[in-house]
């Protein structure tokens, strides 16, 4: 009995030692075949952490799809997926958990092609320090720059360099060295200070677990020795308490409390607090945990704060030291990696989520692209898939935000479709633009009810959508005559009409496509708010731009008319012979030809102008218009 007990206490007091070590999350990055997998596995079957039946099946997969001639094929503990084995490439972000005496570790072994770049951000994302390997043989490299680039963007500002393959260069000094020099010279440009080279083979283990004696020159750590030591916690800004809510508990009417992650800071009972955007002050009366109660609680910890007022606070808001609050905004400078399939294209309507907050967004503008290979500033209209765009972002509502070089937590977003909720960037703030902070809504006393009062009718926008030769025009003119003689006042925005004039300057290149559909939006809005009843004629293929012409209105102002034409009989209308040049290639980006019509998922009204005549079908729309009257 004595024995069992102090089996359990054994056990205790190591489980107590294993939570008290601290964790440790870095990333390996590198051009393609630097050893990047070879290393990881190195790690994990030399410091004896892997289980018999792992190790079983690593030289069974070392056989099959090993590239060491039958021996141990490291790489292989890492690429798991099928696709990545058979190339011997990595594809996708693999993660690893492992730990020593010391230290815990969670390991991203990240992608070196390319066409991956957006995988790597994801996980330089959560990391703390990188671990850059480069090919003793082939020394710095375009990949390389990329790399650090991106670990830089994303806030790592600890790097151990590691040159691989020491052993293919007879462990050669000089060439370790000129590799260094030059890895300096590239971070120094990048921000990163805290540089740890070390010369390594992943596949012999030189300087991996151990000092290696061929290369007595070498008077550093090895590499699993400094990860063990490092302190690469957070050398930001030393900023005040802040902590955004994630979930508002009120589990009896007795009990409000605000729970979330510390992101920054400290925080105790009586300290005073403000509430972020509203604005609203309070003091701190607990801080609970399921343990109990806390005097003090710091960064990372959980915790559900209960306030001395009653104030109100929802998910997303941020709660932060009164003494010393983040900022509030609603336009930023920010660096956006695009991760998307379709380009980004300024003005388009996205989801921006940051922390637990989910708001409306668009880039208002690129200010220049970054070739993340060489950092050079390019001009750019839009955002291809692994591009990075220096840009201005436009929220449809403040939020409490730090700059990325400061907190990551309240520095760092993604962009959302809105069409299929997938994420398509990340991005990190960098300053909020200080001319928001000084616009805002001014007070008028006459509304839009009271102008669509006088004029007898309900405001509101019809938005006529479909091909160029649909009938679009004919058929929203028609319409605009028959309200106009019931006694409507009216206003039509056709498209070839409103690019003589306000949008003149635009092209029909997909960026300049959403450029118009924005302005046209902007104005019908304001004519809605005048009281009007604004017909809106134009092709506007894309459903991100007619969502986000809807969503300028109140519910029930804002219908859609898709004017359904097949392509084959819009060609035939077509008077202007637009489609005939098209197809010969003298009109570029002409809808329907070589860029696409995205039909209407939900429209309030769908004109078949196959089945029927214009005069039909416009008359049949007034009436609709008339009754809602």
């Amino acid at each position: 009995m004595a024995r069992n007990e102090e089996a359990s206490a054994a056990v205790a007091a190591y489980l107590r030692q294993h939570e008290s070590k601290r964790l440790l999350r870095f990333i390996t990055c590198g051009s393609v075949d630097d050893g990047k997998s070879t290393l990881i596995g190195r790690l994990l079957h030399d410091s004896k952490l892997l289980l018999d039946d792992q190790l079983a099946a690593l030289q069974s997969d070392s056989l099959r799809f090993g590239t060491q001639n039958g021996e141990i094929d490291f790489a292989l503990l890492v690429d798991g997926l099928s696709a990545e084995r058979e190339q011997g490439i990595t594809i996708d972000v693999a993660y690893r958990f492992f730990g020593t005496d010391k230290r815990k570790f969670i390991v991203a072994d990240c992608p070196g092609h390319e066409q991956y770049t957006r995988n790597m951000a994801t996980g330089a994302s959560t990391a703390e320090l990188a671990v850059v390997l480069v090919d003793a043989r082939k020394g710095l490299l375009t990949q390389t720059r990329r790399h650090s680039y991106i670990a830089s963007l994303l806030g790592i500002r600890h790097v151990v360099l590691a040159v691989n393959k020491m052993d293919l260069v007879g462990y050669d000094q000089a060439v370790f060295d000129g590799i260094v020099d030059g890895y300096r010279e590239l971070a120094a440009q990048l921000g990163i200070h805290n540089v740890v080279p070390i010369p390594v083979s992943a596949l012999k283990g030189d300087n991996v677990l151990a000092l290696s004696p061929a290369m007595p020159w070498y008077r550093g750590p090895a590499l699993l020795g400094h990860l063990e030591e490092v302190d690469a916690a957070d050398d930001a800004r030393d900023i005040g308490f802040r902590m955004p809510v994630q979930w508002v508990s009120r589990p009896d009417q007795n009990f409000r409390g605000f729970a979330g992650t510390v992101a920054a800071g400290e925080i105790a009972p009586g300290a005073g607090v403000v509430a972020l955007p509203s604005g609203r002050r309070s003091r701190v009366a607990r801080i609970v945990t399921a343990d109990g109660d806390l005097a003090r609680a710091g960064a990372g910890r959980a915790v559900t704060l209960t306030l001395a007022d009653e104030i109100d606070i929802s998910r997303g808001d941020v709660i932060a030291a009164a003494s010393d609050p983040p900022q509030v905004a609603d336009q930023f400078a920010a660096h956006v990696l695009w991760m998307g399939e379709q380009p980004l294209l300024p003005g388009r309507s996205y989801w921006l989520k940051i922390g637990a907050r989910t708001v409306a967004a668009q880039i208002t503008e690129i200010k220049h692209k970054v070739d993340v290979n060489t950092q050079k500033q390019l001009a750019a209209k839009h955002l291809e898939l692994n591009e990075v765009g220096y840009c201005n972002l436009y929220l449809d509502e403040p939020i409490a935000f730090e700059a990325y070089a400061d907190n990551r937590e309240l520095g760092g977003f993604v962009l959302i479709d809105r069409q299929d909720n997938a994420t398509v960037a990340a991005g990190t703030i960098d300053f909020a633009l200080r001319r928001a902070a000084n616009i805002h809504w001014q007070h008028v006393d006459v509304d839009q009810a009271a102008r669509a009062r006088i004029k007898g009718q309900q405001a509101r926008c019809l938005w006529f959508t479909g091909l160029s030769g649909s009938g679009k025009s004919t058929i929203a003119n028609l319409v605009e005559k028959r309200l106009l003689a019931a006694g409507h006042h009216t206003y039509l925005l056709d498209g070839d009409n409103v690019r003589h004039g306000l949008n003149k300057d635009l092209g029909f290149t997909d960026e300049d496509r959403v450029e118009n559909i924005r302005r046209v939006a902007e104005v019908a809005k304001l004519m809605v708010d005048a009281g009007l009843i604004v017909l809106v004629s134009f092709i506007s293929p894309f459903r991100a731009e007619r969502r986000m012409a809807r969503d300028l209105f109140a519910d029930g102002e804002f219908l859609e008319v898709f004017v359904d034409t097949p392509l084959e009989v819009a060609e035939k209308r077509d008077e202007k012979g637009l489609y005939a040049k098209a197809r010969a290639g003298l009109i570029k980006n002409f809808t329907g030809i070589d860029s696409p019509y995205e039909t209407p998922e939900a429209a309030e009204f769908v004109l078949d102008t196959g089945e029927n005549t214009a005069e039909a079908l416009a008359e049949r729309l007034a009436a609709a218009v008339l009754r809602a009257d």
